[in-house]
């Protein structure tokens, strides 16, 4: 079972989305941000506090039809989710060594998780494959 460690603030949070570091007794509130079962939407929400706000802004100043609007910052958000998803482990790693881990702590701690699960497909594909 992991440990949650001190949870920043909701100002704090915000800022942390947007990349700033948090005190060091948050150290480990971020790798459990960062490596718990829920880790992809984790960085999905961070990636909404990203987003939002300029697509709020985009929808109020730019001129034309409520749809056309709508549907350019629809486009907006849906390349800034695609480039946020496909960056999601390299940002997820960058986040754990801003708190002071080493490189390479996620991934390991992510892995740990599933390691049995991974032992057990790898000794089906033998199985079936190898034989």
């Amino acid at each position: 079972m992991q440990t949650i460690g001190v949870r920043p603030n909701p100002v704090r949070w915000v800022l942390y989305a947007w990349g700033a570091a948090l005190p060091a007794r948050h150290r480990e509130w971020v790798l459990f941000d960062v490596t718990t079962r829920t880790w992809r939407l984790r960085h999905l929400a961070r990636a909404t506090a990203q987003l939002a706000p300029f697509a709020v802004l985009l929808y109020v100043f730019i001129p034309g039809q409520p749809w056309v609007r709508a549907m350019a910052v629809l486009g907006g958000l849906m390349i800034g989710y695609f480039y946020s998803c496909a960056y999601m482990a390299e940002s997820a790693e960058h986040r754990s060594v801003k708190a002071g881990y080493p490189r390479g702590t996620a991934v390991a701690a992510r892995a740990e998780v599933h390691s049995d699960d991974r032992r057990e497909a790898q000794a089906r594909y033998e199985e079936r494959w190898r034989s």
